[in-house]
């Protein structure tokens, strides 16, 4: 009998810990014109991936083939201005054809992780990309520096889809 108990209690443990946490992460619910989004990203903050800790000058860049994978080129230096540059070139696949709003990123075949595009300024000039867990977030500009009220509304996007805003770290990027 006791079994049963603790059996019980571990799942309404198991529930309750499931529905307290925030709804799925959405994807913006507009069509991304993709040759729009192609181009030369800055990434002004991220909650980042082990490998991208201490960037500098990061750059996402995106090129659509004609078959209509989306090329991708990710650059940047690890600690310091003056660090090696590192290149990391996974491709992306839209996901959602009607939005075209959620990637399938390949870094590794045949593994393909989901990425959001979480937050699409009307201009093309600033896009959020996050992934569905909420580990990480990339804020990214067509410049390297964002005004502080762009930023501050590109935070506050952040927060409303379930990041912790504090755990963004900001990119430096060289005086150009």
């Amino acid at each position: 009998m006791r079994i049963h108990h603790l059996a019980a209690l571990l799942l309404a443990a198991l529930l309750a810990a499931c529905a307290g946490g925030p709804p799925p992460l959405q994807a913006i619910d507009r069509r991304v014109d993709l040759e729009r989004f192609m181009g030369d990203w800055y990434v002004v903050a991220s909650i980042p991936i082990f490998l991208e800790e201490g960037a500098h000058d990061a750059v996402e860049s995106y090129r659509l083939s004609p078959e209509g994978v989306i090329e991708t080129t990710y650059t940047f230096r690890k600690g310091s201005f003056d660090a090696p540059l590192k290149t990391f070139t996974p491709k992306g696949f839209v996901e959602n054809t009607q939005t075209n709003a959620e990637w399938g990123m390949q870094f590794v075949w045949p593994f393909r992780a989901t990425y959001l595009v979480i937050y699409l300024d009307e201009a093309y000039q600033r896009t959020i990309i996050g992934v569905p867990s909420r580990r990480w977030v990339w804020v990214m500009s067509r410049t390297p520096d964002v005004p502080a009220d762009e930023y501050a509304a590109m935070l506050a996007a952040v927060a409303a889809a379930g990041y912790d805003p504090a755990l963004l770290q900001k990119i430096p990027h060289r005086a150009r």
